[in-house]
């Protein structure tokens, strides 16, 4: 059956919001889980559940594998088991609605590297807009301090969250230009199983899985099967159906909710932005939409008026 536009941007709604209420998912799983355990666990519910989808779609390629094995291990070590791994270790001393906001600067930094790697001069536009939306992150993690002069700190986790968004920037130009002959679904489903793998591996190297697992409270568990059931592969496959219905180029554009849905599910759990940190937040959101081209159109009706 075919998906209405309709129905597409609902999904495409639902996924950023699965997306944004990661962030704090990932705080209530942090509660009685160490950061590796929670992350790995969180990606083998994902992989079991992909992996059984893409066997139900036929879509099980062991050629495509083969012939993409190493882009798939590397791209899953850095744009999974490192993006999710600094996540899950920065969000143990940074906050949801931080993370969502360096998370939402991502696609202009991976415009940015494509434009380096390409060598060619990054657009002025996206370096503006850049700049603006990291503006708009320090006010939101100073709590508008970086505006008045005072004494502030950036927290390691919130360094730790940038270092990973980088990770991600080098994942999606990665699958662009080092993936060939493999659909979407087959790309995310190898990558999340590498970094499955790798982010099992550390965990058994740096912290005592099976102990903590065994231990953790039922709501931690709970929350490692919402992210691995709603925020991986569900937010994925709807947010695949966005572009296959709509076109990425009107997709794109509903990314920016997810910082919008992280503040949302902060205020739900009782934890309400200050005023500045809303600023800031709104300063983020009009950076990236400047910096991906979406507002050309509202500049260029401007320069003419």
């Amino acid at each position: 059956m075919q998906t209405t536009p309709k129905v597409a941007v609902i999904l495409t709604l639902l996924a950023t919001f699965f997306w944004g209420s990661n962030f704090q998912a990932t705080k209530i799983a942090l509660s009685t889980l160490p950061p590796w355990t929670a992350s790995a666990e969180r990606f083998l519910i994902a992989v079991i559940v992909i992996l059984l989808y893409m066997s139900i779609k036929n879509g099980m390629s062991l050629q495509v594998l083969k012939k993409n094995l190493l882009a798939f291990i590397f791209l899953g070590a850095i744009g999974v088991a490192g993006f999710n791994g600094a996540l899950f270790v920065g969000l143990q001393t940074s906050s949801p609605v931080t993370a969502a906001l360096i998370m939402a600067t991502t696609p202009i930094s991976a415009n940015i590297l494509e434009a380096i790697i390409n060598r060619r001069v990054p657009q002025f536009i996206r370096v503006i807009g850049m700049l603006i939306s990291l503006f708009g992150v320090s006010m939101v993690i100073t709590n508008g301090k970086i505006l008045m002069g005072g004494t502030f700190i950036f927290s390691p986790g919130d360094i730790i969250i940038f270092i990973g968004s980088l990770g991600w920037a080098i994942y999606t130009v990665g699958t662009r230009a080092m993936i060939s002959d493999s659909t979407p679904l087959q790309t995310t489903t190898w990558t999340m199983l590498f970094g499955a793998i790798i982010l099992g591996a550390i965990a058994m190297m740096e912290e005592q899985p099976l102990t903590a697992v065994s231990s953790a409270s039922v709501s931690s568990h709970l929350a490692g099967l919402y992210m691995g059931i709603a925020g991986s592969v569900l937010a994925y496959l709807f947010w695949v159906i966005g572009i296959s219905t709509r076109g990425p180029g009107k997709t794109s554009i509903f990314f920016n909710f997810v910082p919008l849905f992280a503040i949302l599910v902060q205020i739900a759990f009782g934890n309400v932005p200050g005023n500045l940190q809303l600023i800031g937040a709104v300063i983020t959101i009009f950076g990236v939409l400047l910096g991906q081209g979406q507002l050309s159109g509202f500049v260029r009706k401007g320069a003419a008026a």
